[in-house]
């Protein structure tokens, strides 16, 4: 024998009361709200809780006595008046206040076009929270609802919007974030959201604060002629594959012993290890596409746990460095193909990816991913990229997943969230 599904109830013309209780918090308040109002047989049609610095807000949107299925089934012929008194005598016996209001239905339903908007500030101000909710306001949204995603290592907080699409909010949101030195990120809500399970993230400059080259070069005393190259490269006037090569021979001829000298100059940035910790342990994979090389990248793999690392590779013989690169090449094109390749061997559709990266050497992956994040980039890359992050702490990242900063700790189990960093030191120096 089959059953038919259940009918959600519809409470569009029944008599509702908003129950609201605020005062400092304390075990056993919610069960107590709810057994008082269990005499009565009402339904419960909504509850939202919030409790901030020790003290409680509790909202409950219950059908009026009477009106309700348990009243159907002649469990109560209590009335609202009686609901009312022993509710407000409950409330005065606990210390705390409580306020009925009368209605009728529901609560009405959100709009279409939803989104998270994540708002990073280190400090958050009142004034570039009242310019952002203004802005929300501008384009037709309404907020919904805000909670705070972390305190530490900046404050984060998350504004639930509906009545507005995602791609004008983003876009009215950047003025007022570059405005007022804000971060904020604008994704579109739905399950897609917390299905993200692949992330990749470009290196120098993203997950480590060096440029590899410049610290080879250091080791060459060439430091100098390859900030030219570099500099003619920011200029247009070599391409990346022109300006790795160049910058690459000026190495010729350097012992490959530099290669773990190189590896312990090699800091990660702060909340690096956080971040792929968290990852890893909420089920992700992850994975560096470089545009250095793999004789650190393959370091960075065996030492956080990377799934996925592909680089460039300086050529080697006899015991010295050749000057020249072996393979294929990893440019801005070849970042975007790894990011497909690592997509289609981890089994996650490319909607499904976040990619991190700095430079426009990045653009490419950040643009095919499903959620592209600037990291202290260039402006050129900001405002090509989904959203951007300019605040030093690479697991400011998790906080456009949604992931708060509760759930990094309990997630990350080592405590390096809770206060201090650990990394942003060496890398491969045994730490």
């Amino acid at each position: 024998m089959t059953t038919s599904p259940a009918i959600p109830p519809s409470y569009a013309d029944t008599p509702t009361l908003l129950v609201k209780i605020f005062g400092k918090d304390r075990p056993g308040i919610t069960a107590g709200l709810f057994e008082t109002l269990a005499a009565f047989a009402v339904e419960v049609v909504d509850i939202e809780q919030l409790v901030t610095r020790g003290r409680i807000t509790l909202c409950a949107l219950v059908t009026a006595p009477g009106t309700g299925a348990g009243a159907a089934g002649g469990q109560s012929s209590a009335s609202e008046g009686e609901l009312r008194a022993t509710v407000h005598g409950w409330a005065e016996s606990m210390g705390l206040e409580a306020e009925i209001i009368s209605g009728t239905g529901d609560n009405q339903p959100r709009g279409t076009g939803r989104s998270h908007v994540t708002v990073l500030g280190q400090p958050l101000t009142a004034e570039s929270t009242s310019a952002i909710a203004a802005s929300i306001t501008s384009t037709g949204g309404n907020i919904d609802r805000i909670f705070r995603l972390a305190k530490y290592p900046v404050t984060a907080v998350e504004f639930d919007v509906s009545g507005t699409e995602t791609s004008t909010l983003r876009t009215s949101l950047a003025l007022e974030a570059a405005k007022h030195r804000v971060d904020v990120a604008v994704v579109a809500s739905g399950l897609q959201r917390r299905a993200q399970r692949l992330v990749v993230m470009d290196v120098d400059s993203t997950l480590i604060q060096d440029e590899v080259i410049e610290l080879f070069a250091a080791h060459a005393g060439c430091e100098d002629e390859v900030a030219e190259v570099t500099a003619r490269a920011m200029r247009g006037e070599l391409d990346f594959e022109q300006s790795l090569h160049a910058r690459v021979a000026l190495l010729e001829g350097l012992d490959a012993s530099v290669v773990d000298k190189v590896r312990k100059d090699v800091r990660l940035t702060p909340g690096a290890r956080t971040l792929v910790r968290t990852l890893k342990r909420l089920g992700y994979q992850v994975g560096v596409v470089s545009g250095g090389f793999t004789q650190i990248t393959d370091a960075l793999k065996d030492e956080l746990g990377l799934d996925f690392a592909a680089a460039n590779t300086l050529g080697v013989a006899d015991g010295k460095l050749t000057g020249r690169v072996t393979g294929d090449i990893v440019d801005r094109e070849g970042k975007t193909r790894l990011l497909r390749r690592f997509a289609d061997e981890a089994g996650v559709p490319l909607v499904q990816t976040v990619a991190i990266g700095d430079g426009a050497n990045d653009l490419g992956m950040l643009n095919a991913a499903g959620l592209g994040v600037a990291f202290n980039a260039k402006p050129v890359v900001r405002e090509a990229a989904h959203t951007a992050v300019n605040v030093p702490f690479l697991d400011t990242v998790l906080y456009l997943l949604g992931i708060t900063r509760e759930e990094v700790e309990a997630a990350d189990g080592t405590g390096a969230g809770a206060g201090q960093y650990a990394d942003g030191e060496r890398l491969l120096s045994g730490d």
